[in-house]
């Protein structure tokens, strides 16, 4: 068997066209084996995640925030509500107010009109 010229260590030389513009086709990856290397690929980081302390720790203070979050807000929308409902109270005194004024008034106002319809019947 004749021995390659190649040393070792040292990657082969690639093979040229005769007039040397392009080199010669490579043999294609099948899509079937670089999908298998992927999946391959993302197989072993979904292990490496799932096994790393550090994503853990990671969820742990995602999982604390979301909840801290979950507590502001319902906090502020309980304090939010009791301003609302002390607001609606205040204002439905107010109207309540606005409303016996408007009736004195008008009850003043028919005196008014009957006293001066009875003068001049009167008269």
């Amino acid at each position: 068997m004749a021995r390659s010229r190649q040393r070792s260590g040292e990657p082969p030389a690639a093979i040229t066209a005769r007039d040397g513009s392009e080199s010669a086709p490579r043999r294609e990856v099948s899509d079937r084996s670089h999908n298998m290397a992927l999946a391959l690929i993302a197989l072993g980081l979904v292990r490496h995640v799932l096994t790393s302390r550090r994503f853990y720790e990671g969820l742990a203070v995602a999982a604390i925030a979301a909840g801290s979050m979950r507590g502001i807000s319902q906090e502020s929308r309980a304090g939010a509500m009791a301003r609302l409902a002390a607001w609606n109270k205040q204002e439905v005194h107010r109207l309540e107010q606005k409303a016996e004024r408007l009736e004195h008034k008008a009850e003043r106002q028919a005196k008014a009109v009957k006293g001066a319809v009875e003068m001049v019947k009167g008269s």
